[in-house]
This record gives C-alpha cells, structure tokens and sequence, in this order.
C-alpha cells in the first residue's frame, strides 16, 4: 500500500478521499489554488501546497504543477477524484513518467471512453446495443444537420469528449439545429478544449440508469449493481438512488452483464460507471449504451450504503497491485439509498449560481443512517470559480419508501445562510408525485413543475412574532453588552419608556419571499419578564430568552401565548432569518423611529431592468443595439460555471444599448443592458 498520497481535486470529493487514505494510513497531500487557501480539505490534509491562482486552468488543470507537487512532497500516488484532470489521459501519462501511481484506469482506457465517439464505434459488433446516432469524425454543419433529419427528430447533440450536461442540447425543430449547434460546440470547446459532438435519437421521457463496476489488474471484473440518475435538470443529476426501483432480477442481470463487457472491451482497471439509456416499457431494446465515465462518480455513495463497502478504498488498493477484495457472487444489495445535492443556487431564479460567504451553516447529524460529504464548513466562501456544491445529504432505508422519508427529514434540516441554496427545492422534490411513485425519467422535474414551485405561503403568525422576538432580544443583548456596569437612563432605552405611561414602541416587519407582506407590531412591557406583541388587533403575551455567544446567529427560545417554541436566528445583510424544521422565513424588521430605510431596501427590480442572473463572463451578443424586441427575446449569453445561459428582455421593448462586451466579467446582478419598455397599451 502507498505510504502516501496527493489528492489532485478540491471539495466534498477531496475531503472524501482524505477520510478513506487515512483509514489505510496514508499520510495526504492536499493541492489548492489561492481562491482555496483556507478551504477545509486544505485544513484538513497532513500537508498542502498552493498550484496557482483562482482559475482552475491556472491551478486545478495544470498537469506540471501537480506533478511538481507530488514530487517535491514524495507522494508515491496521486488521486485525481472526480471532474478536473481525473478523465485526462494527458495527466495519467504524466504520472506514470514520473513515477507516479495514478489512481484511475490505463492511460488507453481513458483516452478511448473519453470520445464517446470512439467508445461508440469500439463497442460496434460486441452486442452491447447502442443509441441510434451519429457519432462519426465528420463535422461540418451541414453535413450534422442532414443526419439529424436522418435519424429523426427530436435528437441529442452531445460534445463528444463532455459530461455533467455541459456542450449538450436537446432538439426538436430542425430549424433550431444550426444554433443549438454552435451552442455546444462553444460550450463543448470552452470546458472540453475540443469542439467535437456527436448526435443521438432522443428518447422520450428515458430512464438514466448507469452501473458501477471494479475491475483490478489481475483480470477480475465485477459489477456493483445500478443507480437510477433519471431525476436530472438540464441534463444535470438532481437525485440519485439504489437500486433502480422497479428493476426485474432479469434486467439488473442484463445490464451488469453489458457493463462489465464495455469494461473487459477496453482493458479497463479501477472504478469506472458505465451509463445506460433505458425506454419506456415497449419502446423497442432494453436498454442502450450512453457512455462511460473513467472515474468515481459524484453519486457513488448509494452504491457503498446499499454494498457496505468503501469505493475509494477499493480504489487505492487495486491502483497498489491488489486483487478485488470480493467476487461478483460475493456482491448482495442490502436495503435503499439515495442522494441528494445540495448546491449553492438560487431556484427561484432559474438555479442560478449563488455566491458569498457561508455565514451559518447546519447539516443534519450524521448517523448509521444518514451521511453527509460536505466540503466547506461555516464560514467558507462560495465562489464563482468552482463548482457551487455544498454537500451531499445520503439516506438509507429498508427499503425505498424509508429512505425517501428519511432523506426528507434530513433536507428539512438544512439551513444555510449567506448564500441561496436549493435545500427546500430538493425536500419537496423527494415529496413530489412522480419521485414518490417512483414513475422515473429525465423529465419528472418538468412534469412536477406545479408542485416544485407552489404558490408562496404567507408565514404563520408565529412567525411574524418571532422576527419581532428576536430584534428585540438582540437589541436587548447588544444593550447589555455595552453598558459598563450602570444602568442606562431612561432616555438611553429602546423599549418605548415614556413619563406616566406604560412603555411601549411599535416595529415594521416585512417578510422577504416570492412577495413582500408587511405587519405594524406594536410592542408593550408587562408585568415580569413578558412582552405583549399586538398584530392586526390581537395581542400575544411573549416571553423571549436568547442562546448564543453572539447577538446575530443563535437560538430563541420563546413562549407564544403559552406555547413553546425554539428556533435558530440568523441575522446577516440587514435581515432576520428564522429557521426551523422544513422552513427559512426571511424577514426586515425597524423600528419606524430609527430612520432605518427599510422601505427602500429590497424592492423589486425595475421592469426595465436587464440583469446579470449570476456572476459570469459575457460570450455573446445576440441583439441589435435601437431594435425593437419581443417581450422573453435572447439579448445576450453569459457563461457560468462552464454552461451558457441566455439573458432575455424582460418585457417588449427598445434595446437602447449593451453595458458590456464580449469577454466582460459581470457580477451577480449587474445592469447589462439599457432597455427602453414599450409603453402599456392606452398610456402616454
């Protein structure tokens, strides 16, 4: 075994293989760019060594700079986890010239099945069926565009060296094929440095089922069983689980079979996820082969919680010379798991990526049950450089309805604040009609879109007095901590003292959602240590105390007309954040007296506005500065995270001028563009 080893990768992986190099005894390495200089798996390494600046191709995907690394530590094998360099059989070249074990498959096997073209036409003649398609090496547009129609709409365009969704459209009119072209071919280009696609039926409403399998290097090759991936968002996983529900002894047989071949086919060693497109019942085959990714897969531990054994140990034991440690008859599936993943995004706005500092960050508790793969901790920076990933919330069950149950338990019981996550999005997806009843495919979040996104919920009126409870106890903490031993005089008080009266003061709450609502509470001392709160007329006897070392996050514990309540309070840019089981209530609360300009805060963008959905870099202009265009009309693309996304008018208008250029980096937010809004109908 390898005395020591350096994780080229970053995150929630980097952090996971540290946990599995140290149970083998490695001493570990960790690689970080400068945006990562106190990120946790740098923290949590015995040594690390900065590889560059913030931009992953000046640091992640430098070959020479990791090799440096590992030599100049005496790391005797190199790990490279999941995206970056880990399907580059340039880096595994590098490697192996320098001395280096690289924990992945032969240098051959990486740069076959990382064509899905040349894999494709290397599996021609095995009987492993495959996709009607094109996958060939000619690529002029027209040429593409003629075997679309040959192989019939709606098709696939896929960049033929990608994954994770990016440099992939989906295609339904032939008189869209030319852009959704030069789309992925960008898109392909930019994060792939190869152009190439290739073109695939498109089946409607498919299963998405991929199968683990292991093979060593003395010849032995077996299969993990599958994992169901259908539940995707732009060609994106959302939700992954196994076993597939509803899959016959029959089948699981044929697929692992199938699996395991395209493995033996190319002289594969290591862990690698062979994928597989599954029809409707009576849609034709089976199953057809997609592709094969030459790595660990982000969903890997479903497959460890269904099999009980640990991948990345597995890995490292075959990258050192060791046989499988089981047969494939030695394999059995114990109960159901499934995951999730939490991301840094907005999905009240188009899932763009959200940005900035962690300032409370709680995941459930980790148990027999449930795991979490987190790679940041309260505190770290979310940025724009890297993929937007929190953390992936595990569940295991008996059986699939007890880690459903439990796996929403434990996303109602993730709250972040600092940046938008997508926490509530993914509890009511494990709740939607289509998951529950496991009827799976590729677009179930598109056929449940009414109940992802159910009307906004005015909050409780508890809630209401919680906000209001908990500006008054961190005022009332604040003033305590100031004060210097005397007691402040009556005029040097906030709680509403007057002469001859009973004090009393009033506050402006509004609730932060889909909508604002706002509520007057007007604040009254009585007898003792409660408070009257009065809310549209009727009064609530309060009584509040405050658990924390700091007066902006901790938790409230408060009677509510005799009714106990605790919730964690954050308050963080000028809001209060009330945070319980399955729900993150936003609220501004003033005091109308203070001059706080809360009436001004947050208001709802201009209708003229054109806005930059997520900090990114301008690719494209798709407009004629003084035209005039329809309401929704593509103005411009920004790149984000690798993946374009479109900027449209707002409303019917005049496209006055751009802001920016091609090539600007915009922030989160950012005008792009003066819009000039065609006047209503009848207006002046």
């Amino acid at each position: 075994m390898f005395a020591s080893l350096l994780i080229a990768n970053r995150g929630e992986i980097a952090c996971r293989i540290l946990r599995s190099a140290r149970a083998l005894g490695m001493r570990t390495i960790a690689v970080y760019s400068e945006a990562d200089a106190n990120a946790l798996h740098v923290r949590s390494a015995d040594e690390a060594v900065c590889i560059g600046p913030a931009s992953a191709r000046e640091s992640y995907l430098r070959v020479d700079r990791i090799i440096d690394a590992a030599r100049a530590r005496g790391a005797q094998a190199i790990h490279p986890g999941y995206g970056f360099l880990s399907e580059s059989a340039h880096f595994a070249q590098a490697c192996a010239q320098a001395g280096i074990a690289f924990v992945g498959p032969p240098v051959e096997a990486i740069r076959t099945m990382g064509s899905k073209s040349a894999a494709k036409s290397l599996l021609q003649g095995t009987g492993v069926p495959l996709t009607p398609g094109y996958h060939g090496a000619r690529q002029d547009a027209a040429f593409l565009a003629a075997e679309a129609m040959r192989i019939g709409y709606p098709i696939l365009i896929k960049a033929s060296a990608g994954g994770g969704g990016k440099g992939m459209r989906r295609v339904d009119d032939p008189q869209d094929f030319a852009a959704a072209l030069a789309a992925c071919q960008r898109e392909s280009l930019g994060a792939f440095g190869s152009d190439q696609v290739l073109l695939e039926k498109y089946l409607l409403r498919p299963r998405h089922i991929e199968v683990q399998i292991f093979a060593d290097q003395h010849g032995n090759c077996v299969h993990l069983f599958e994992r169901d991936c259908s539940v995707q968002r732009r060609h994106q996983k959302v939700l992954e689980e196994a076993p597939a529900p509803g899959m016959s002894a029959d089948r699981r047989a044929a697929l692992g079979t199938a699996a395991v071949q395209v493995a033996r086919a190319v002289g594969y060693v290591g862990a690698g996820t062979v994928e597989f497109i599954v029809p409707q019942a009576g849609a034709g085959a089976e199953f057809y082969f997609m592709e094969m990714n030459t790595r660990l897969q982000v969903e890997h531990p479903v497959t460890e919680m269904i099999t009980g054994h640990d991948l990345v140990q597995w890995q490292l034991r075959v990258a050192a010379g060791e046989a499988l440690p089981c047969s494939q008859e030695d394999l059995q599936i114990h109960g159901h798991a499934i995951e999730a993943r939490l991301y840094a995004e907005d999905a009240d706005n188009g899932f763009a990526p959200s940005t900035g500092s962690l300032v409370y960050l709680r995941l459930p508790e980790p148990s027999v049950d449930v795991r979490i793969d987190a790679g940041v901790a309260q505190g770290d920076e979310i940025t724009p450089h890297y993929d937007p990933m929190i953390a992936k919330i595990i569940a295991w069950g008996i059986d699939r309805e007890g880690a459903r149950a439990r796996l929403h338990q434990a996303l109602e019981h993730c709250h972040v604040v600092g940046v938008r996550s997508n926490a509530a999005f993914l509890a009511r997806l494990v709740q939607a009609p289509s998951f529950a009843g496991a009827i799976l495919d590729t677009e179930l979040i598109e056929r449940d879109a009414d109940f992802l996104a159910p009307a906004a919920q005015p909050p409780e009126r508890s809630a209401w007095l919680l906000a209001a409870l908990a500006y008054l106890e961190a005022e009332r903490c604040a003033d305590e901590r100031a004060r210097t031993g005397r007691p402040a005089p009556p005029w040097g008080q906030r709680a509403g003292w007057r002469v001859n009266s009973p004090p009393r003061r009033s506050l402006l709450v509004r609730w932060i959602g889909h909508e604002t609502q706002e509520q007057r509470l007007l604040c009254a001392l009585a007898d003792g240590p409660q408070t009257v709160l009065v809310m549209e007329g009727i009064s609530s006897r309060c009584q509040a105390r405050w658990d924390g070392a700091q007066v902006d996050q901790g938790q409230l514990h408060a009677q509510l007309d005799g009714s106990q309540s605790t919730v964690a309070v954050v308050r963080h840019a000028g809001r209060w954040h009330v945070l319980a089981a399955g729900r993150h209530l936003e609220f501004a609360v003033s005091d109308p007296l203070t001059g706080a300009a809360l009436r001004a805060a947050h208001e709802d963008a201009q209708h003229d506005t054109v806005l930059a959905p997520m900090p990114g870099k301008v690719i494209a202009l798709l407009a004629q500065p003084g035209s005039r265009v329809a309401g929704n009309a593509p103005l411009l693309i920004v790149e984000a995270m690798k993946m374009e996304h479109t900027v449209r008018a707002p409303q019917a208008g005049v496209l006055r001028s751009f802001l920016v250029d091609v090539g600007e980096q915009v922030a989160m937010a950012q005008n792009l563009a003066h819009f000039e809004v065609d006047p209503a109908p009848g207006g002046k």
